[in-house]
């Protein structure tokens, strides 16, 4: 029987990589801008980690992890997201103890066994925006800028920022009184799921997808109407910092996020590109999951943005990643002492930063020719003996056909001159 990838996983093939490549170097680009460094942190971790960091009540823990026993009975989790395993790591590392914010960021893959669908996989990847120590809103709209400008500078432009503020635990305590007095009536009438978070977490409530609890929440009283005046006060500020950024935005109450960690900013970013309205990033600030995870009381604020979704929105807007640039030269060599020289000269040029190939398979004159086109090679040299010893060879354009003569001693000059006329 045929192996086959596990279900809900992707390769990423060679005639496709580059697309990853031209993706992940802006947004390395875009970060080191905003003075972000990237942290790489392991794919699993103890399980115990994700329960307190993620959260009891979400779908993530209660569904959705990759769970097991290791050799000595521990307890681990491939990674669901990346914000619990990189304040593990602040922690840890005592990177707390170095001048604040830290702002860093990752591309990591994420495991969730869930239903696969386009976009949504169950092994993905993810590029996420952490920052840690700053309490400033001004910093919320940093790291919401900074997705915004991903987007914008691979050509996306129908992009809708949606924000709210869920509160803080102090002003939660009379909010959940509110909501459970609200849902109360109702609780029969809930989904499983959402009749357990009726006490441990009745905000999650309104993040429900089922339509019979939707269709029960209909007039919920929202956490936006019941903030304190700290958490009203930041979200008056960080809705000026957007202001002051030029980021047009919608309050929406009725955005919670799917994690238990959030606490005052959430945000989505939507765009209709891919059909229905759907979410290409979201985040929000965390500020009591450093101290959850027995670091230091230090304020949090990050964003999670999936690889595959954005590739699909770039595909759908017909918007083309540039292709990496072609072959410079194939060198075909004929006989002995042309193979030899082949060799020899393909890496003389590669150290010399010139792009070129030969061939490995043995194939005829002909079939070396068909081969190079394939490859879209810009030049084209046949080196033989009598071009060794005559120390001549000629370089064909495969653009125009047209050939120029050559010493073959001269072959790394000729290549660079060429290379600066495409620059």
């Amino acid at each position: 029987m045929q192996i086959k990838r596990p279900k809900g996983t992707e390769d990423i093939t060679p005639a496709q990589s580059y697309k990853w490549h031209y993706v992940e170097a802006l947004m390395r680009e875009i970060c080191a801008l905003n003075g972000y460094a990237e942290i790489r942190t392991p794919a699993f971790e103890h399980t115990e980690l994700f329960h307190r960091g993620v959260g009891e009540t979400t779908d993530v823990v209660q569904k959705e992890m990759y769970t097991f026993d290791d050799k000595a009975g521990r307890s681990l989790t491939l990674k669901p997201e990346g914000t619990a395993t990189a304040v593990r790591a602040f922690i840890e590392n005592g990177v707390f103890n170095e001048p604040q914010p830290t702002k860093m960021y990752y591309f990591t893959p994420c495991f969730r066994y869930e239903k696969p669908q386009s976009g949504r996989l169950r092994e993905h990847h993810q590029f996420g925006i952490e920052a840690f120590g700053a309490s400033d809103p001004s910093i919320d709209a940093e790291v919401i800028n900074i997705a915004m400008t991903v987007y914008k500078r691979l050509g996306v432009d129908s992009l809708k920022l949606k924000i709210n503020s869920i509160g803080c635990p102090k002003c939660r305590v009379e909010y959940n009184k509110k909501l459970k007095a609200f849902l109360s009536p109702k609780l029969e009438n809930l989904c499983e799921t959402c009749q357990d978070r009726f006490n441990k977490n009745p905000l999650r409530i309104i993040d429900c997808k089922e339509e019979r609890c939707q269709k029960q929440i209909v007039e919920i009283p929202f956490m936006l109407d019941n903030i304190c005046e700290e958490c009203s006060d930041h979200f008056d500020k960080f809705k000026e910092a957007l202001d002051l950024i030029g980021l047009d935005y919608t309050v929406d109450p009725r955005i919670v996020r799917g994690l238990d960690y959030y606490t005052k900013t959430a945000f989505e970013i939507v765009t209709d590109t891919i059909g229905a309205q759907g979410t290409v990033c979201g985040g929000g600030r965390y500020d009591g999951l450093i101290e959850q995870i027995d670091g230091p009381s230090t304020p949090g604020v990050g964003f999670g943005m999936g690889i595959e979704r954005l590739l699909i929105v770039l595909e759908k807007a017909g918007i083309q990643i540039p292709t990496p640039p072609p072959m410079e030269l194939f060198i075909i060599g004929l006989g002995e002492a042309g193979l030899k020289e082949a060799v020899r000269l393909i890496h003389k040029l590669r150290d010399n930063n010139i792009k070129c190939d030969k061939d490995y398979m043995a194939r005829s004159l002909k079939a070396q020719m068909k081969y190079a086109n394939k490859m879209n090679a810009r030049y084209i040299t046949v080196i033989g003996e009598d071009e060794i010893n005559n120390n001549k060879i000629k370089v064909k354009n495969m653009e125009n056909g047209s050939e120029e003569e050559i010493q073959l001693n001269q072959l790394l000059e000729y290549m660079k001159n060429k290379q600066q006329e495409v620059k």
